[in-house]
């Protein structure tokens, strides 16, 4: 693949530009806006004027930063975060002159469906490594590859790039704070301080000290030029050196090199079409028969985009499960922190194995995460009360090269940051979020803090898996099994002590010989007279409620399901064969495992008697039984329900 950049800058090998270098690079610049203004017509949609704007800090970005062509797909190089994902046309125009991807094929391709390259900038293309668009996540992102970076020895760097009108968002707050906490001096921000938003000028639209704010908080502030290469290319040199998060505040024009377009918030993303196209290339130097054989191209097949290994490369113990006998009563959560400190304990300065990384919200305690911090400090992040930053800088951390787990209360690490795990998500990160206090079992606390939307929430994704462990014994074998295993995994669980779950002889029935697998249900009781299928810290109540069926003569099949986002086929053949199907749970009755279990019957084209009892409304403030019992979800209710089913 041919590269229009012929300069070696990598790594600073000098602290000034010469003028031919400065010249180059101008020359190279004004080919990539020509090739980001004939994206956006050919795909008449887009950003050109924003992509315009930046397109210096894109070309110096990927000039000075050790990521290449060649070694892209490895974690021993630096990384770009791109913020403002709008401004992709720039981006992928830096790339091609970089020689990552064709010229030919992003101006033919640009948001055609099936093509990798989407509107806003996604990790499918070679030399992107977060996929943004929503607006405040990218310094985020910054933050958790630049300590991964940290964790695994690496002195690389991480350069992120950014709009001037995100600015305003507090998560970016939350991130600046991060970074200066964590003393991240591999972290180089250039912010494209242009001025211009879709609704007008930042200053009207939302007035902020944006280098107030950066100061306060800690950064290295430095300003320039965005447009001169040199003034650039210096600025970024120095902010190399200071030791300390930096920030350059580049003083640029929205929309540079096309008159008609700059200053013009209506450019922010309005393509360029018919004369005004034109005019526009001919501007930059070029003809607009460069759109035209761009538009031929369109119908030729469409690229693709590399696939990322994934996080298959994972080195860590998981240690021995512990055993608790049926006579012990805790806490999932206990069971949760129990394991993590073991497996902390396993790996935590051991050669060759990889980091991980353990996050907090003020809340170590009550999460049970305090153990592992005692034991692993060094992998210990508290992030303070900031959930939205802790959300991306977890999940992006684990993009470069960590295993990350952040554990909070159920309404806080993941209804408050739905759109953060959705990024991480898309992303394909291997995050693990550890939700405490869900369902009503956080009684006390009211309405506002019981989690019973968290099954709903993850439906709506593609890849998250969850895990509703019913005991301490599952929560342990589950949380050693989410460590170890690819992928974003949830583990939801409550707040109170539980008794240990055991079989007919009083043997804890996830013990020795258990081996947790996801999707699996569990048959806690035997029987023919219709099957109740229950989730979590439910279980034990369904086991109340199924001993006093047995004493009235019914003797249904009991079933835990922790895993409501992956059916059991088997498991609900065999419920099917029982008749009747009761499903039982303290989450929101439409959105977790009833609707679950009700739709797949729907697929399957069953014919079934079938009731969901789960939480109907919002809760009320008290003990965990005394708020299960007003709810109608006692063990009476739940015998009253099965009954009437039956009875139908």
């Amino acid at each position: 693949m041919k590269k229009l950049w012929d300069l070696d800058l990598r790594n600073f090998p000098v602290d000034k530009l010469s003028g031919k270098e400065s010249e180059r690079i101008t020359e190279v610049a004004r080919h990539c806006r020509a090739w980001a203004v004939t994206m956006t017509t050919v795909a008449n949609s887009g950003h050109p004027a924003g992509s315009l704007s930046s397109m210096e800090m894109f070309l110096l970005a990927y000039a000075v930063a050790d990521v290449t062509p060649e070694n892209y797909r490895s974690l021993d190089r630096d990384f770009v975060i791109i913020s403002h994902g709008h401004t992709s046309p720039g981006a992928y125009a830096a790339l091609a002159a970089h020689g990552f991807i064709e010229p030919d094929e992003i101006m033919a391709h640009f948001r055609q469906a099936g093509s990798p390259f989407q509107g806003h900038v996604e990790r499918q293309v070679p030399g992107i490594d977060w996929g943004s668009g929503n607006l405040g996540q990218g310094l985020s992102a910054g933050v958790g590859y630049a300590m991964a970076c940290r964790a695994r020895g690496s002195a690389r760097n991480v350069f992120v790039l950014m709009s001037d009108g995100e600015q305003v968002k507090g998560q970016i707050a939350e991130a600046r704070r991060m970074a200066v906490k964590e003393k991240l001096g591999n972290l180089m921000v250039l912010m494209d301080y242009n001025h211009i938003q879709i609704s007008g000028r930042i200053e009207e639209i939302m007035p902020a000290d944006l280098t107030a704010l950066w100061k306060a908080d800690g950064w290295a502030v430095l300003e320039c030029n965005g447009q001169a290469p040199a003034q650039l290319y210096e600025a970024m040199a120095m902010a190399r050196k200071n030791g300390k998060p930096s920030v350059i505040f580049c003083h640029n024009i929205m929309g540079n090199g096309v008159s008609f377009m700059e200053n013009v918030p209506d450019y922010h993303g309005k393509a360029a079409t018919g004369q005004a196209y034109e005019k526009a290339m001919e501007e930059l130097g070029f003809s607009s028969s460069v759109g035209d054989k761009a538009k031929e191209r369109r119908s030729a097949e469409l690229p693709r985009g590399w696939e990322h290994p994934g996080n298959g490369m994972l080195c860590l113990e998981t240690g021995i499960p512990r055993q608790y006998g049926a006579d012990a009563k805790t806490d999932n959560r206990s069971a949760f922190g129990n394991a993590l400190e073991d497996v902390g304990k396993l790996n935590y300065g051991e050669p060759g194995r990889t980091p991980l990384l353990v996050f907090d919200c003020d809340l170590a305690g009550s999460v049970k995460t305090d153990g592992f911090a005692r034991s692993c400090p060094d992998w210990f992040k508290e992030m303070g009360i900031q959930e939205h930053s802790t959300a991306t800088v977890a999940g992006a951390a684990s993009c470069g090269g960590v295993v990350s787990l952040w554990a909070d209360f159920g309404v806080f690490g993941l209804d408050e940051v739905y759109n953060q795990h959705r990024l991480n998500d898309i992303n394909g990160s291997n995050l693990k979020v550890v939700l405490t206090h869900v369902g009503l079992d956080v009684g006390e606390d009211g309405m506002t803090h019981q989690c019973i939307d968290y099954a709903g929430l993850l439906r709506n994704t593609f890849g998250w898996k969850l895990v509703v462990p019913a005991d301490p014994n599952q929560t342990d074998r589950a949380t050693r099994w989410a460590i170890g295993t690819p992928g974003n995994i949830c583990l939801a669980m409550g707040r109170s002590k539980l008794p240990v779950l055991a079989d007919e002889d009083g043997k804890p029935l996830f013990g020795e010989g258990y081996v947790f697998r996801y999707g699996k249900a569990d048959v806690l009781r035997e029987g023919t007279d219709g099957t109740i299928l229950c989730m979590g810290q439910m279980a034990h109540r369904a086991m109340r409620a199924w001993e006093t069926l047995v004493k009235q003569g019914i003797r249904p099949r009991l079933v835990h399901v922790s895993c409501p986002l992956e059916n059991d086929e088997e498991a609900i053949e065999a419920a099917v064969r029982t008749g009747t199907i009761l499903t039982y749970e303290d989450h929101h009755f439409r959105t977790g495992l009833g609707a679950s279990i009700a739709m797949r019957l729907v697929e399957r084209g069953e014919s079934v008697r079938f009731g969901a009892l789960g939480v109907s409304r919002y809760g009320d403030s008290g003990a965990s039984d005394e708020v299960i019992s007003r709810m109608g979800l006692s063990p009476d209710d739940l015998v009253r329900a099965f009954m009437k089913l039956i009875s139908r």
